[in-house]
């Protein structure tokens, strides 16, 4: 197909779109650019090799594009980390739109004092809440000291206790989260950061004596009295917990972190710190990690003026709109509590993986999320017999807002998540490609990636919309895609995230906030979805059927992707021209007619 690839269209002074300004068809860019080009310049080559780190490729070229390389928004996280440690400041927003490296290192520019800037941040004092913290405190938890993330890690390296101890204090030091604590006064619940304290939450236990089995069971019998030894009130926040196994053997480290500290990007942030501890303490190093960046404190000072700032009184109608959701088909009536919770994990294979994050975004300028949920979206509706699905959907959080350019959180450590409900409504038609550009569309709708419901329920001055937001019941299936996460992390540090238990994170008598929680993660190359559910309200069996039909349906929208015929574009691909999907059809069948 012969087609003219533009930053955005032609527009006449009314601001319509100018047709006679449009350039007559030629080779596509990604045509023009099917053969390797090498980094050229200084910042060129910084940039390929921050992306050769980042997305695990041989190489990058310059017009290699991030997001057919496999990137998402989680991933340009730590792209805008990596560059920051080599003196190169760049935004989320940079790498959207000139994805590829020869656009992106005309963007960029130097750091400029940024580690002076948060060095400087004044941590003092009380601050109010995050949005999703309020929503952690708003479930009224029946043991709200026991709602944690942990991890479990092997790591080659032979550590002395001291030394893992005085990582544990550098990462406390680092990372002003991993302090915080919570109380609750007349104006509801707040928070602070506390002081370093000299007693650092870390034990160490020699297990080399015991055999594999007694050494599985102690390490689980740790877990989870460490699962249930945090306090939102007086600390801590973090334990970890060293085991020693024996020669033959790598050691083990659990972390265990109270979530109102940390997220999933969080994780990665510690883990690359970890990493570069371990490597300076194996060179007789002091232990000195990457600059800090903007405080949680201070990034929740801008959602505060945001939230009540003109440009998010525009979205009141968007988040009033969502429909009322449909209730789920149940196997058998029960309660939904931690105790009954269950999972079922499904894979995709990693030929079909790479195709899916590397081939599959071509055809429709699509990001990671658009196939996962049209998928998800067909699943859900097929099971229920509707052609639409209300679901509630988490992102990252770390958004660029208006009057916040200079704020930088790609090593912030904290809970940033956002929760909001999404309205999908299946397009009424056989072809996949129809269906998923149709998704794509409804989810470039969303503004600002979804933050301001978080922000008007929570923290916005007008008590009527949050009320109404409030009173709107909440979706029975929740979606949330992680990126990549978990596996190997690094050959050498010898650091590694394997699947294994790490005790409880959540009180059994707990709550759950939806009757399906859908969690999907690349691993080791291979996409994993984890289905979670009650055994209360479901059988196994019907969540099994309905994984392994998710996985068929996102089969068939990759095998679609990759067949000749497919390929297209959509209104959000052009956000200059104000044109709909049936005018932008209409414009490029035009074209196609004179091109032929």
């Amino acid at each position: 197909s012969l087609f003219v690839f533009l930053d955005a269209l032609p527009l006449t002074p009314n601001g319509k779109l100018d047709r006679k300004a449009l350039p007559s068809p030629e080779v596509a860019r990604s045509e023009q650019h099917d053969d390797f080009v090498a980094p050229r310049t200084d910042i060129e080559k910084q940039l390929a090799q921050v992306w050769v780190e980042v997305l695990k490729v041989e190489r990058v070229g310059v017009h290699d594009n991030f997001f057919e390389l496999g990137g998402d928004s989680i991933l340009s996280i730590q792209i805008i980390s990596k560059a920051g440690q080599t003196g190169l400041r760049l935004t989320p927003k940079q790498i959207f739109t000139n994805p590829t490296v020869a656009e992106l290192a005309l963007e960029c520019a130097p750091t400029n004092g940024a580690e002076t800037q948060a060095a400087a941040e004044d941590l003092s004092g009380t601050f109010a809440l995050s949005p999703i913290q309020n929503w952690f405190f708003e479930q009224d938890f029946i043991a709200p000291n026991h709602w944690n993330m942990a991890m479990l890690l092997e790591i080659d390296q032979r550590l002395q206790p001291e030394q893992l101890r005085q990582m544990i204090a550098a990462l406390l030091a680092q990372h002003d989260a991993l302090r915080l604590r919570f109380h609750k006064n007349d104006a509801g619940w707040q928070q602070h950061y506390a002081a370093l304290d000299a007693e650092i939450p870390f034990a160490s236990e020699d297990l080399s004596a015991f055999d594999e089995n007694a050494q599985q069971q102690k390490i689980s019998e740790a877990a989870q009295a460490a699962q249930r030894s945090l306090d939102l009130h007086d600390g801590p926040l973090l334990r970890v917990l060293h085991f020693a196994l024996g020669k033959n053997q790598p050691d083990r480290l659990l972390f265990v972190i109270y979530h109102l500290a940390v997220d999933a990007v969080s994780w990665r942030i510690l883990l690359e710190d970890l990493q570069t501890a371990c490597e300076q303490i194996a060179r007789g190093e002091a232990i000195r990690l990457p600059a800090k960046t903007t405080s949680f404190k201070n990034w929740l000072a801008h959602l505060q003026a945001f939230a009540n700032s003109e440009a998010l009184e525009k979205q009141h109608d968007f988040w009033m709109s969502t429909a009322k959701p449909q209730p789920l088909p149940v196997d058998r009536q029960g309660e939904n509590i931690a105790a009954s919770r269950r999972t079922v994990e499904v894979a995709l294979s990693a030929e079909k993986t790479r195709a899916l994050l590397q081939e599959v975004p071509k055809a429709y300028k699509t990001q990671i999320n658009d196939i996962l949920l049209t998928a998800f979206a067909q699943t859900i509706a097929q099971w229920t017999g509707r052609q639409s699905v209300l679901l509630a959907l988490e992102g990252h959080g770390r958004e660029e807002l208006p009057g916040a350019e200079k704020i930088d959180l790609s090593r912030t450590v904290g809970w940033f998540t956002t929760m909001f409900p999404i309205h999908l409504q299946l397009a009424a038609s056989d072809n996949p490609g129809e269906i998923l550009k149709s998704t794509k569309e409804q989810l470039r709708q969303i503004p600002h990636r979804g933050i301001g419901y978080g922000l008007l329920r929570y923290l916005g001055d007008d008590a009527t919309v949050a009320d109404k937001l409030t009173a709107q019941p909440w979706p029975q299936v929740s979606f949330n895609y992680l990126g990549h996460f978990g596996g190997q992390t690094d050959e050498q540090a010898g650091l590694r995230v394997p699947d294994a238990p790490t005790g409880d994170g959540n009180d059994a008598a707990g709550k759950g906030h939806s009757l399906l929680e859908v969690t999907g993660r690349v691993a080791d190359g291979v996409l994993k979805m984890e289905w979670a559910y009650s055994e209360n309200l479901h059988q196994r069996e019907t969540i099994g059927k309905l994984a392994q039909a998710f996985m068929s349906a996102l089969s068939a929208l990759i095998e679609h992707c990759l067949s000749p015929e497919a390929g297209g574009f959509t209104p959000s691909d052009f956000p200059l021209a104000n044109l709909n999907s049936a005018q932008l059809d209409k414009l490029l069948k035009k074209k196609m007619a004179k091109a032929g």
